[in-house]
C-alpha cells in the first residue's frame, strides 16, 4: 500500500491549496477515504471523509464551508481543496483509507502572513 501526498506548501491567510493523495497497492474504489491533519503540538484530527463513491462527504466543524473532499476513483485519487485558509489549518495533512492502519508521508500546509 502506498499513499502520496501532495499539493502542500505555504499560503497567505484567506487563500486557497489543493491537496492530492495517489493510492496504489489496494483496490482505491472499494474504500472511503478521509483527510486528518496534525498542527504542530497538537494531536492528530479528522478533518473529512467521503464514501466509495463519492457520494456521501462529512466534514470537522472547524473546516466545514471552506474545504471540500473529493475524489477520482479512475485515478486512485483522493482531493482536498481548502479555500479561505486560516493560521489555524497549519498542519501536515494526511490521506487514510478508513478502517485501515495505512498512512503516508503527509504534506505541509503553512498559513501565515
Amino acid at each position: 500500500v502506498q499513499l502520496v501526498e501532495s499539493g502542500g506548501g505555504w499560503v497567505q491567510p484567506g487563500g486557497s491549496l489543493r491537496l492530492s493523495c495517489a493510492a496504489s497497492g489496494f483496490t482505491f474504489s472499494s474504500y472511503h477515504m478521509n483527510w486528518y491533519r496534525q498542527g504542530p503540538g497538537k494531536e492528530r484530527e479528522w478533518v473529512a471523509a467521503i464514501s466509495r463513491t463519492g457520494g456521501t462527504t462529512n466534514y470537522a466543524g472547524a473546516v466545514k464551508g471552506r474545504f471540500t473532499i473529493s475524489r477520482d476513483n479512475a485515478k486512485n485519487t483522493v482531493y482536498l481543496q481548502m479555500n479561505s485558509l486560516r493560521p489555524e489549518d497549519t498542519a501536515v495533512y494526511y490521506c487514510k483509507p478508513a478502517m485501515t492502519d495505512y498512512w503516508g508521508q503527509g504534506t505541509q500546509v503553512t498559513v501565515s502572513s
